[in-house]
């Protein structure tokens, strides 16, 4: 369907709808209305289902399920409240999106939603799963018209060609290595590096041959596997390294008494085979097999996606990879978060209305100036790995030139091509990888896509185009792209985009030469430690842009946007002019390897020069216009919480938050309830001195720790005791052997911790470490005979009124926001705390908000064998500690003038932010 088209049906629909909105009556009708009007589905009854049974304690019915898009709809009366708790038939207040999690947490796993859509016909509320304590995006039906985009999300489909494309990719990314691990086995010393060179552009080399001859560029079909079929597996080894010399050398300059079989090859050119250095082992009879069977007859190689093979096959043959547990790349999808909103979206949208134009000699004009600036843009991607970024931009860009020339020539014969018909070249993409083998995949990559593409063109024009010999180069450099000058790499050609995801690797696992790569990146800053090295390619790419108009997009590590990071970094890439454009808020990378961690990243597109254009902002599939973007990915002020522990921003009367205590003990302090048991049963004076011990999963989990606790206990009471003394021992041991000076020194006081927080009052502990899927991080008090670790933060005399805004949605929103994170997880610290700017409040309101504090503490004691990780479980969460919740948060978002209704997370932070610069002016 159309823009246009589309817009008038949203139109058309919300006429319709804006005055009904009956639940038990028209909920359907209102759902195959939309499907079928508005987004196109033919036969909207088939996509969508409803009153999908779910058990539950009960019988329930889920009010719509669309299983293609993986989307739960929990549909209410018109007006009906989506925020508010609509009590259920066990007595518990659940909002519709709540409601609709229980639904989720009780399906299959397999048919567990992405998307929850609760809905009263007047406002559509969607939560992304993946982001399970984000804000909802909002839709009114009355802006359906112009943001019928934002629900496209419910039809997307996976393209069936591209799932094509990707199971054939990964099972050619496995014939791969299995013709690896053979060939691995024929040489002698396949750990040489001579050799892993010979081994990896061998590979690279059999691939080239079977998609030649699968995808006709050879010829004729079967041209290699006919070709080697003749050989015997004793002379396969001389027969590839004749084929390879032959490939290499010009026709006019072959022999002209070659073998007949060896002359029908054609010339390659590009410098695929031009080292004869490369070292061919003998073969075996199973791996003659395995590559005339398996991979030439029995497999079609011209269906593979160069996108996801290069970076499969890449990852196939690298020794570093594959000890990783199999293959992994970067999804198609996830691309094109990067040069979607980057470039691609415009020139859709530009094609798209050229498309439109009536007359066709202004039509075909514009097409023309259209197809010559898409043959001027530049690309440059400074860590390609094996050039998918590259590939799948250039595959992007042949698409939309394709489109062109159907325009221009229609359906027109073309018995000669034009040298000049395409304008799109892989000439116009450039690299840096690293990994020299990463660099052959690249080039592969990128002339399997040339290649696909003219046949396309050819295609369209009916002509025969000849693909080889090869007339385009790859500028793929082999090199370090921190050390690298970029100017010399790009040729000094005008560069309009970069893009890439440079390397995650976290300041704890930098290497030495990778910390040397961050002096060399970082050479104007005066502090970097902490910073993660992607960060490097901000700063090297911000120095690059200056003056010119190039836009920059990386994947990033979400870490430079939080914590310690953002105040590190992004102060003075500002200072450069740099501008954030776009951006995607954190959301997880994933990776086919089967060891690998999902890594939790963001997207971010900038400019060293300012736009007016609104920003776009995505979170949860859902994208937001805004004047301005921060560098913690948010709408707010341009601000940035230092490093502050001795005093609160908001002033003098909050106590300072510190770590508990830390033994650097080698465990020999710490005791097991039953090693402190037994201890107690053999020498009961020791009960006196041994104390709880909690650390932030202690606390969440009510897990049970003890710990030798001896400040000011006298020696004569514990020196009789072999066991304490034994354990002394150990730990002065430990110590000793610890490379910090000042731990070695305390091996001469065994007896205390090293470092000493414990408060002598009352506190409040709050967990270094949280979930990202509870909603608050579970908080709460202690008593000073239970010693905090040092994964624990403490509050000396805290007060109610400061636990209950402490634990409101407000501060979590804050939380969010600035806090570290470990892995994906919440990483609390008493900066977040420090910089808090607290609310102003009077006497009722401080009243109010100590009187809903006091209701969470009681609601926990409802359920005295629950730990907090129970009751701060999402989907376990107690009906009386939920309400208490609720009503907290509300008198915490009074308190800062804040409207309950419709104030969502992006505003309260905005908000905070700008209460932060009023107290830091």
């Amino acid at each position: 369907m159309k823009e246009a088209d589309q817009k008038r049906a949203a139109t058309a629909f919300v006429k319709r709808w804006q005055d009904r909105g009956n639940e038990r009556q028209d909920s359907q009708t209102f759902w195959l209305d939309l499907l079928e009007t508005v987004y196109d589905i033919p036969n909207p009854g088939e996509y969508i289902s409803f009153e999908d049974r779910v058990m539950l304690d009960h019988t329930s019915f889920i009010d719509g399920f669309i299983d293609t898009t993986k989307v739960l709809i929990e549909q209410k009366g018109r007006n009906k409240s989506l925020f508010d708790g609509i009590r259920q038939s066990d007595g518990s207040l659940l909002s519709p999106f709540e409601q609709a999690k229980r639904y989720s947490a009780n399906l299959p796993y397999s048919k567990r939603p992405r998307w929850i859509i609760t809905s009263n016909f007047t406002q559509f509320f969607v939560y992304d799963m993946e982001q399970p304590n984000g804000e909802p995006a909002v839709i009114q039906l009355k802006d359906l018209p112009t943001e019928y985009y934002r629900l496209d999300f419910i039809v997307d489909q996976l393209n069936p060609h591209l799932d094509k494309e990707m199971e054939v990719s990964m099972q050619a990314g496995e014939l791969v290595g299995k013709i690896y691990d053979e060939l691995f086995t024929q040489y002698r010393d396949p750990t040489n590096a001579s050799s892993q060179r010979s081994i990896n552009e061998l590979s690279v080399r059999l691939v080239f041959c079977l998609y030649a001859e699968d995808a006709g560029i050879f010829g004729r079909h079967g041209m290699f596997h006919d070709y080697l079929n003749e050989f015997e597996t004793r002379h396969l080894r001389t027969a590839l390294i004749d084929l390879f010399r032959v490939l290499d050398t010009p026709i006019d300059k072959r022999d002209p008494y070659l073998e007949e079989k060896l002359a029908e090859f054609p010339y390659v050119n590009g410098g695929m085979f031009t080292n004869e250095e490369v070292e061919v082992p003998q073969f075996t009879d199973s791996l003659r097999a395995l590559i005339l069977d398996q991979a030439s007859k029995e497999f079609d190689w011209s269906e593979i996606s160069p996108t996801i093979f290069g970076a499969v096959f890449e990852s196939t043959l690298n020794p570093d990879t594959r000890r990783e547990g199999g293959m992994h790349y970067t999804s198609i999808a996830n691309i094109h978060k990067v040069i979607d909103p980057m470039f691609l979206d415009g020139l859709r949208n530009e094609l798209t209305e050229i498309k439109q134009i009536k007359q066709r000699k202004t039509m075909i004009q514009r097409a023309t100036d259209f197809q010559a600036r898409l043959g001027k843009l530049r690309f440059f991607d400074p860590a390609c790995g094996s050039g998918n970024f590259l590939t799948e931009t250039y595959l992007s860009l042949r698409k939309l030139e394709n489109q062109v020339i159907s325009l221009i020539y229609g359906n027109e014969s073309m018995l000669a091509v034009d040298d000049d018909l395409i304008k799109v070249s892989i000439q116009q993409f450039y690299g840096i990888e690293i990994n020299d083998f990463a660099v052959s995949v690249g080039k592969t990559a990128l002339w399997i896509a040339e290649s696909q593409m003219m046949e396309e063109t050819a295609a369209i024009v009916y002509a025969n185009m000849d693909f080889l010999p090869l007339k385009t180069y790859t500028n793929i450099t082999e090199g370090n792209a921190i050390r690298l000058d970029w100017e010399t790499v790009v040729g000094g050609e005008r560069i309009t985009y970069i893009i890439g995801n440079p390397p995650f690797y976290g300041h704890e696992k930098r290497t030495r030469a990778q910390a040397a790569d961050m002096d060399i990146a970082f050479h104007d800053f005066t502090k970097y430690g902490k910073l993660d090295y992607v960060a490097a390619w901000y700063n090297k790419a911000a120095d690059f842009i200056q003056g010119k108009t190039t836009e920059v997009a990386f994947v990033s590590t979400n870490s430079i946007t939080q914590g310690e990071q953002a105040p590190t970094l992004w102060p003075k890439l500002f200072e450069k002019g740099i501008e954030i454009q776009f951006a995607y808020r954190t959301f997880r990378w994933s990776s086919e390897a089967k060891e690998k961690a999902q890594v939790h990243v963001v997207i971010i597109g900038f400019t060293g020069y300012p736009r007016k254009e609104k920003k776009r902002l995505f979170e949860g599939g859902q994208m937001k216009l805004v004047d301005h973007i921060n560098a913690y990915l948010t709408a707010g002020t341009d601000v940035f919480p230092q490093p502050r522990r001795k005093t609160s921003i908001s002033g003098a009367n909050f106590p300072v938050m510190s770590k508990g205590s830390q033994p650097t003990d080698g465990g020999n302090l710490i005791l097991s309830p039953a090693e402190r048991a037994a201890l107690i049963k053999q020498y009961p004076q020791t009960e006196s001195y041994i104390r709880r011990y909690v650390g932030s999963r202690d606390f969440i989990n009510n897990v049970e720790r003890y710990c030798i606790w001896l400040k000011g206990v006298s020696p004569s009471q514990f020196r009789s005791v072999p066991p304490i003394m034994e354990r002394l021992a150990a730990v002065t041991e430990a110590r000793l052997k610890s490379p910090t000076p000042s731990v070695k020194a305390l091996a001469e006081m065994p007896m205390l911790f090293t470092e000493i927080r414990q408060p002598d009052s009352n506190y409040l502990a709050v967990p270094e470490v949280s979930s990202e899927n509870r909603r608050y991080v579970p908080m709460g008090w202690m008593s000073p005979a239970v010693i905090a670790s040092n994964k624990l933060y403490l509050v000396p005399n805290a007060s109610l009124y400061m636990f209950g805004v402490m634990t409101s949605n407000v501060h979590m929103a804050w939380m969010r926001a600035v806090a570290g994170r470990m892995k994906s997880d919440y990483s609390y610290s008493p900066t977040v705390y420090a910089n808090f700017p607290w609310p102003e409040v009077d006497d009722k309101q401080k009243a109010q908000i100590e009187q809903t504090a006091q209701r969470i503490l009681d609601a926990r004691k409802l359920y005295p064998d629950s730990s907090l990780a129970d009751l701060y479980d999402p989907l376990a969460t107690v009906p009386e500690l939920r309400k208490a919740h609720q009503d907290n948060d509300r008198a915490v978002m009074r308190a800062y003038g804040l409207i309950i209704k419709g104030t969502t997370e992006s505003d309260t932070v905005a908000m905070l932010f700008e209460r932060y610069r009023q107290l830091t002016k």
